[in-house]
């Protein structure tokens, strides 16, 4: 077939975006804190600060990519949310005040959240003309690599960099792959008016009903879940285990390295158990991870955490998103956006209920109790979504 040579290059070039946005633009922030408190640049509660700004902005993002669904309007926003993206992180290099680094964080937040939101739409509306949509989910790779090439870039960056300037190196990486992934995306054969069909049916049926509202709530209890330990786990590591210790530097490392079987293994999952009971699965093994750092204090706690926190929250994602067009198939891209929005929201109340926590009087360790309670609350959702095909 002739579309098949152009496959790879496109899931490659989605791939580089996300990885841009969410690897070097969003989640670098989560191995770089403890540096840039140990700098004297942020204290912990000032960067619990910025992390909430940023999931601000990508609950903005998220929300500005519901409203410009159609290609031509991806075809336009896109390449602007790129750019404001890297020149965000890359104005972050002259960040010397935590105000200056809110207002960064919530700008890079913003292009993230519509990134993250249009080029893999972009790329499923691609697939689908080319009938190869059971190919989408490799996009999502690109996250996994980011986190990885995130922790790698903050490690062998540091005693050479200090302060601000420990942004450099994410900054440089993002403006060659950002160039590169969008030059490829914007050479889709994708008709303009081609979307229009799809908006057609968005009127047919109900966002939400007996079906759907249980998987709703379940999700929103997922994004407060997982955001706890994926900010403050390497913040954590460093308040908590012995100086010299392999996990002070490489606490991020193992949540990158844990990420990258994660879309194929839940996948996987889903098809031989069932969306639903494999979700199910999932909650349980955040659960369970979130509970080690609680219950086993020091380097045991933090490598369990590490390792089924970044092993499962994209397959809890890509579960989600699987089983929610099971219930409501006609109303695809639609739903996305909606369960998108709302992971968002819950993501932002995570780390701005921790700064409460920390003015309260309390301490970083005990705020993951409000992560598990989340995850309870999600596993206890998801006993309410039917099973459907």
């Amino acid at each position: 077939m002739p579309q098949r040579p152009a496959l790879f290059p496109t899931l490659l070039a989605g791939a580089s975006l996300l990885l841009v946005v969410h690897g070097l633009g969003r989640f670098i922030y989560t191995p770089l804190l403890p540096w840039l408190v140990q700098d004297g640049l942020l204290d912990i509660q000032q960067g619990a600060t910025a992390a909430t700004w940023n999931y601000l902005g990508y609950l903005i993002g998220a929300l500005l990519a519901v409203r410009w669904h159609r290609v031509a309007q991806i075809r336009r926003s896109l390449p602007w949310a790129l750019a404001v993206n890297v020149l965000s992180t890359l104005a972050q290099t002259q960040a010397e005040s935590a105000d200056a680094l809110y207002a960064l964080r919530l700008l890079n937040g913003i292009s993230n959240g519509l990134v993250f939101v249009q080029a893999p739409s972009l790329i499923l509306e691609w697939l689908a003309r080319h009938r190869r949509i059971s190919s989408s989910g490799l996009v999502y790779l690109g996250v996994c690599v980011g986190l990885i090439l995130s922790s790698l870039l903050v490690s062998l960056s540091d005693g050479l960099l200090q302060g601000a300037d420990r942004w450099w190196p994410a900054a440089l990486l993002s403006i060659p792959l950002a160039w590169w992934g969008w030059r490829q995306l914007a050479r889709l054969d994708m008709p303009e008016d081609e979307p229009a069909a799809v908006s057609a049916v968005e009127p047919s049926g109900r966002l939400l009903d007996r079906a759907s509202t249980p998987l709703f709530l379940s999700y929103a209890g997922a994004g407060l879940g997982y955001i706890l330990p994926m900010t403050f786990l390497p913040m954590v590591a460093h308040l908590q285990i012995a100086p010299g210790s392999f996990l002070i530097g490489n606490s991020w490392l193992v949540v990158a390295l844990a990420t990258l079987p994660s879309p194929w293994l839940w996948n996987r999952l889903g098809v031989l158990l069932g969306d639903a009971p494999a979700l199910r699965l999932s909650y349980v093994t955040q659960l369970v991870g979130v509970l080690a750092i609680l219950l086993l204090p020091g380097a045991s706690g933090i490598l369990i955490c590490g390792v089924l926190v970044g092993g499962t929250f994209l397959g809890t994602v890509l579960l989600t998103q699987r089983l929610a067009r099971t219930l409501h198939p006609h109303q695809g891209p639609r739903l996305s956006a909606a369960l998108i929005a709302l992971y968002s929201l819950t993501q932002l109340a995570g780390p701005w209920l921790t700064g409460v926590w920390l003015d309260m009087g309390g301490t970083l360790h005990s705020a993951f109790w409000l992560g598990a309670g989340a995850l309870l609350w999600g596993l206890l959702w998801m006993l309410l979504v039917p099973r459907q095909r």
